[in-house]
């Protein structure tokens, strides 16, 4: 196989283990120039349950590594971001005891329901962890596994996050990140440690949790086990969440918006100060620097929309306007707003209505659930006039893209950089080497240089439309496949 191409820096390795596949980049550290990539799949179980073998992850990084050539066995370091949330439970020979449960997976919402209670209520969480927590929150995953597998729970000898699964993999240490600790419920943002009265709620014994490394620390080393090109001993930076990753990929300065359209939808900023919604809308996240990530998130975003096009037979760019027809795509019940049990709704359906209209419908639909969320996610003094940074694997669609922009009235910047997770995780695998802040690392590679889409009028009419259904609905929304959501 060829060398490598010559590099101005050493190669460092940005892993991107997603909910449907695993990317990975190896980058110059010194430039940001991408040197090799490699992507393989991996699966999720369909209906209610949201379930995937921790194995596959593994072996999808592996087989993404091999795609990479010669340019992984140069490594001097890496990273990995993960989806957040999900919950990996090991046996005592650090086998999965069960499929991992992931952040779409709902079943938990009756526990989350309880758990709230328990501690006194959405405000006394938010102070305390900095989040409500809800079905996706690793906590209620947990308690969801005590109340009905608890045969799985008594055999598991070490709790994970998906990020941790791998990093441990790779190090043979269990280790996290704050940026995905504080997604679990049981990571307490006000004093930065686990909380062992959330624990004792959920019968978790915290001798079961990795530890927590701080930002900028070494998690340990490639323990050389002959799966991986990587030579023993090469750096293994602590890795963190999806978001976080995102956010370090982009070189994140306090206040600016972001807009992710994936699988899922997100909107969050970097801040200075810690968050606490008790609404439960906001997630005060931590990021991955020793800063702040408030963060509101959908569970119906690119996929949904996807899904609502292939129904209709038309190809996903194939919108038309001019119908007020409203569609609320929470195909997989709903995170923001918080209706667990939803299920898609139409309203306004007339006989002129045309299958393009239904198609801009979803989208009016998915970004109005995000951008209603963006003025709590931003604080008060962001200044509102600044561009939207669009990612995502929708970034690109030009129907996002005109939707974003007339639904929220605001200028659109698009980075060029993709897979800014991996790329995030490459900056957090650079910074260990060279002692830089790994967002300083980014923006020196310019991964948030893209085009200004220009602002258009606001759209008030479909903004008030779509929130008079949500409301209208509200109690139907709520209820909407309850039976169906239980084991």
């Amino acid at each position: 196989m060829s060398s490598a191409p010559a590099a101005d820096g050493p190669l460092v390795v940005g892993v991107d283990s997603s909910t449907q596949s695993t990317k990975v980049l190896v980058v110059d550290a010194a430039t940001g120039r991408v040197v090799a990539s490699g992507q393989a799949p991996h699966s999720v179980s369909s209906g209610v349950a949201r379930e995937s073998d921790p194995e596959e992850w593994w072996n999808a990084l592996c087989a993404a590594l091999e795609q990479c050539g010669s340019a992984a066995r140069e490594v001097a370091a890496v990273a990995v971001g993960g989806q957040q949330h999900g919950l990996v439970t090991l046996d005592a020979r650090s086998r999965p005891v069960r499929p991992a449960l992931l952040w779409n997976d709902v079943r938990s919402a009756g526990q989350a329901r309880t758990l709230v209670d328990r501690l006194g209520g959405p405000k006394a969480w938010a102070e305390r962890v900095g989040s409500v927590p809800g079905p996706s929150f690793t906590v209620t995953k947990w308690a969801w596994l005590s109340e009905h597998e608890p045969e799985a729970a008594r055999a598991t000898a070490a709790v994970r996050l998906p990020h941790d699964y791998l990093t441990e993999r790779l190090t043979g240490s269990g280790t996290t990140d704050r940026g995905d600790a504080s997604g679990t419920g049981w990571w307490a943002s006000g004093t930065e440690a686990y909380d062992e009265e959330i624990l004792g709620l959920v019968g978790l014994d915290p001798e079961l949790l990795p530890r927590v490394v701080r930002p900028g620390e070494v998690a340990g080393t490639v323990r050389g086990s002959g799966e991986l090109p990587f030579s023993k001993g090469t750096l293994v930076a602590p890795g963190t969440g999806d978001n976080a990753a995102a956010a370090l990929g982009l070189g994140l300065r306090p206040g600016t918006p972001v807009l992710s359209l994936g699988t899922s939808g997100t909107v969050y900023a970097v801040s200075r100060r810690r968050p606490a919604d008790p609404t439960g809308t906001v997630a005060g996240f931590a990021d991955a620097r020793g800063d702040w990530l408030p963060l509101a998130c959908t569970l119906n975003c690119t996929q949904a929309v996807d899904r609502v096009a292939a129904l209709l037979s038309l190809d996903r760019e194939a919108v038309e306007a001019g119908s007020s027809v409203t569609l609320l795509p929470y195909l997989d019940g709903e995170r923001t707003p918080d209706l667990p049990h939803a299920s898609g709704l139409l309203h306004g359906l007339r006989h002129d209505t045309t299958a393009g209209q239904l198609l801009q419908a979803a989208y009016d639909g998915a970004v109005h659930s995000l951008l209603g969320a963006l003025d709590l996610v931003l604080e008060a003094d962001a200044d509102r006039s600044a561009p939207l940074l669009l990612i995502g694997g929708g970034a690109r669609g030009t129907a996002w893209q005109d939707t974003v922009r007339r639904l929220s009235g605001r200028p659109v910047q698009v980075p060029e950089a993709r897979e800014l997770v991996a790329l995030g995780a490459a900056a957090q695998a650079a910074g260990i080497l060279t002692g830089e802040d790994p967002a300083a690392v980014a923006r020196r590679w310019g991964t948030a240089e893209g085009p200004v889409l220009p602002p258009v009028e606001r759209d008030e009419s479909a903004l008030a439309r779509i929130a008079g259904v949500v409301s209208d609905a509200a109690p139907l929304l709520g209820s909407a496949g309850h039976e169906d959501a239980r084991p």
